[in-house]
């Protein structure tokens, strides 16, 4: 598991985004809305998020369209779901 999705998950913002993602696909300026902070900020979050490959951006005319990419937040929670497997089999 790469060290890029605990990365994008470690900040509070980031995670906001995800949330605001798992409603519906939505552009760069409707994330904006949600949060008072500089359009370079923004980007450098939205670029976090997208090396992680836990969403994805598409051109669609002037703007770019982010969607949330659930595989890698599946694969994730799976990774993640192991520890709990082996911590259930240690109570036995």
């Amino acid at each position: 598991m790469g060290g890029e999705a605990f990365k994008a998950l470690a900040d509070p913002t980031r995670r906001h985004i995800l949330e605001l993602l798992r409603g519906r696909d939505l552009t760069a300026g409707e994330i904006a809305a949600h949060f008072d902070m500089t359009k370079p900020s923004l980007s450098h979050h939205l670029g976090i998020l997208k090396t992680a490959g836990m969403i994805d951006a598409e051109r669609d005319g002037q703007n770019i369209i982010y969607s949330l990419n659930t595989s890698v937040l599946q694969d994730l929670m799976t990774w993640l779901y192991t520890f709990t497997d082996r911590s259930e089999e240690h109570e036995r």
